[in-house]
């Protein structure tokens, strides 16, 4: 029998994804975001509010790159959450990470984490239903050692979601079926 609780961001897991950018004084600025998702196979949707550091520039450089966060980075990944890139500048620089300015959008690759989605800015939906930011995927690279037969390696990859129940992190991994075909023994 199930047991009514408190009401929170309660679907599980929740990725944790951290979306980069460069500040208006070419400093790079990073936020953890477990509000995203896709949309298309080419576009991303993020909810996050107009107030963020990270919207803004986005909305004035018109691109920003989507990580996935994994095990090895959580204290970074974390820290990126805590701290606001309006109140630290050099935040990034405290993580102790390193990145490359894309040659697609005018934003930065953080060279650490496995994957990197980069996107360019397409709209900001605000209002009672607005989704919030919305990005256009121009290209996807993945780390060669989390790559297996030209396929992202999911349990390599060491993944993080976000728990909202215990604000808690926890890894991603160990395949437990096959999508559009285990179902099709129950017809």
């Amino acid at each position: 029998m199930k047991k009514q609780i408190k009401t929170t961001e309660a679907i599980f897991p929740m990725p944790v994804l951290l979306i980069s950018t460069f500040n208006d004084d070419g400093t790079v600025d990073v936020m953890n975001a477990a509000w995203g998702t896709m949309l298309d196979r080419d576009m991303v949707a993020l909810n996050l509010t107009e107030t963020h550091t990270t919207v803004k520039n986005i909305k004035a450089r018109k691109g920003f790159v989507v990580h996935i966060a994994d095990a090895r980075h959580v204290a970074e990944a974390d820290w990126f959450g805590i701290v606001s890139g309006g109140d630290d500048h050099d935040k990034f620089k405290k993580s102790g990470m390193t990145f490359e300015k894309s040659d697609l959008v005018d934003a930065p690759v953080i060279n650490e984490l496995p994957i990197a989605i980069e996107c360019e800015f397409v709209e900001y939906q605000n209002g009672t239903n607005g989704i919030g930011l919305i990005g256009k995927v121009v290209r996807t690279s993945v780390e060669e050692a989390n790559l297996k037969d030209g396929k992202v390696d999911i349990d390599s990859l060491e993944a993080i979601a976000f728990d909202p129940y215990t604000l808690g992190y926890y890894k991603v991994g160990g395949r437990v079926g096959n999508a559009f075909k285990d179902g099709l023994k129950l017809k």
